[in-house]
């Protein structure tokens, strides 16, 4: 567990500069230092510490799919085996059209499915050629599987602190 007492008050304004984003500019560790007093240099440093303690555990672009052209947007969701869900998880999680992958607990028994991988794609269609693909790659190991599509963007931001 990361110690947050470690964390001095510039690390501490550092999160809370960077938790809705980066600044959209051609040096932005360099605009968020400019603010905190520090340099870009110093940002970057804490910010790899950080990752490194497990303070933080990314540091990732969050697309709006919409926006983009990627409308259909599938959580496949797959009952397999909890014996081979790391393993099977892995392999569907490095494929280049799944944004996220994960492993959920069943419940039982409406709800038999224990992994699931986020599709995105711009119609539906797209996303059931991903489906697809994943159901070859798992094979015999996948029981049952099915597509959830999303109606509007619930979630768009982690945990947030205030300053």
């Amino acid at each position: 567990m990361p110690d947050a007492a470690a964390l001095d008050a510039i690390d501490r304004r550092l999160i809370v500069a960077t938790q809705a984003g980066l600044p959209r500019v051609a040096r932005p560790y360099e605009a968020i230092g400019a603010g905190l007093g520090i340099s870009g240099g110093d940002v970057i440093a804490r910010l790899t510490r950080m990752l490194e303690t497990g303070v933080i555990r990314r540091i990732g672009a969050v697309p709006n799919h919409y926006a983009i052209g990627y409308t259909a947007n599938g959580m496949s969701v797959w009952d397999v085996a909890d014996d081979r869900i790391d393993e099977l998880g892995a392999r569907v999680g490095a494929l280049s059209f799944v944004t996220h992958c994960y492993r959920r607990p069943r419940r039982l028994p409406d709800w038999p499915y224990n992994l699931f991988a986020m599709v995105h794609g711009p119609n539906r269609e797209e996303v059931s050629v991903g489906v697809a693909e994943i159901a070859a790659l798992l094979g015999d190991a996948s029981r049952q599987h099915d597509i959830l599509y999303s109606t509007a963007i619930l979630k768009k931001t982690g945990l947030r602190i205030a300053a």
